[in-house]
């Protein structure tokens, strides 16, 4: 009898403005871009899990990761929608605070994915998110510079290609990343820029760091995207196979080039569990479940 109230309540729900035209729940994933396989995992992942509970899942994004503006018109419009829950992979973990205000004012919960939102910026909002699902970013961090340092036998020169500027994952990785290397005193990273998470961008920003540094001996780029940009620059310069080349989010054309040898290590986060396990906890919270604040997503380094 207890679940037949729940799912009524649930439909219930649906019902005020917010189910799709099957009379389903809507829920919104809003990823930082649809560009990335990453996000087709999570979105794949979403949608799955979506369809075995009974929700309608709706998924929008900006064109560019680096787009914060975009994505919090893309946010504002679903609240308008009146979408049951929102499921946000923030593009500015500050700049996505406004959207998330709004949220909360209309009664639509909000879960945080893969990137976490500023705390310090929320708090003082006055905001709040129902949960965060994601990896540990400076964990993976360590797990790539620590294969790195092995790699080079404790000495050597490093570049790294860093993701955007003040964005929470990137800069989580890329600080677990350097925590590690600092028991390597014999490790010097010689170059570290951004390439906002992009392909081109990081081919353009290896090209110019193998020119300034043509001795550099290993790479780390904040995802894989960029990984495999520093790979097609390292082939252009004649060096294909000399450079370690390690990137995050073990992607399958990551896996494909670890196994040829092109690359030689990644990080995975498995985003389609983050999808899974957002919409499982949105379902939750439209029966009236309690969520945890924290929801670990494992992590593991992947090699030939």
């Amino acid at each position: 009898m207890t679940r037949l109230l729940a799912t009524l309540a649930l439909f219930a729900l649906a019902a005020c403005n917010r189910g799709g035209d099957g009379g389903r729940p809507v829920i919104a994933l809003v990823p930082k871009t649809m560009n990335n396989p990453f996000f087709v995992d999570m979105e794949r992942g979403a949608r799955a899990a979506a369809d075995s509970l009974g929700l309608e899942l709706v998924v929008q994004a900006a064109d560019r990761e680096v787009d914060a503006e975009r994505q919090l018109q893309i946010v504002e419009n679903l609240i308008q929608r009146r979408v049951a829950a929102l499921l946000v992979v923030p593009s500015g973990s500050r700049e996505i605070v406004p959207a998330i205000v709004k949220a909360n004012a209309a009664d639509v919960p909000v879960l945080v994915v893969d990137t976490r939102v500023d705390t310090a910026a929320l708090r003082a909002a006055g905001g709040r998110v129902a949960t965060f699902v994601g990896s540990d970013n400076v964990d993976g961090g360590r797990l790539a510079g620590r294969f790195v340092a092995e790699r080079l036998g404790g000495a050597g020169r490093v570049a790294v290609l860093e993701g955007v500027p003040g964005h929470e994952s990137g800069d989580a990785r890329l600080r677990g990343f350097r925590e590690a290397l600092a028991a390597s005193p014999g490790v010097t990273v010689v170059a570290s820029q951004p390439a906002d998470m992009e392909r081109d961008r990081a081919f353009q920003v290896m090209q110019n760091v193998l020119q300034a540094h043509p001795g550099v001996q290993a790479v780390f780029a904040c995802n894989d995207v960029m990984a495999l940009g520093a790979v097609e620059a390292i082939a252009a310069a004649g060096k294909a196979g000399a450079v370690t080349v390690v990137g995050f989010d073990a992607q399958d054309d990551a896996r494909a080039a670890i196994a040829a040898g092109r690359m030689h290590a990644t990080v995975a986060q498995f985003p389609a569990e983050m999808g899974r396990q957002a919409v499982v906890s949105a379902y939750r919270l439209l029966k009236g479940e309690p969520v945890p604040a924290e929801q670990p997503v494992r992590i593991e380094l992947v090699t030939k």
